[in-house]
């Protein structure tokens, strides 16, 4: 491993665990994330953002009802 990647983590989907740049593929994996906590709340991040990103496009979209069929 090189400098270039020295103190980067990433959550390996696969292995539900932590793991440094020389681990799984990058499919199967989130990151990089600066610190081993940081990459440990990975799952936890993905879930906010996909929330946040939900309510977003709703409030785009206007109400529900608006919505054609």
């Amino acid at each position: 491993m090189s400098d270039e990647h020295a103190g980067e983590y990433y959550y390996c989907l696969k292995h539900k665990t932590v793991e440094p740049y020389a681990g799984c593929k990058a499919k199967d994996r989130l990151g990089p994330y600066s610190s081993h906590a940081e990459a440990s709340m990975a799952l936890d991040k993905v879930q906010e953002n996909n929330e946040r990103w939900d309510k977003e496009d709703k409030a785009w979209e206007g109400d529900a009802g608006t919505e054609s069929e």
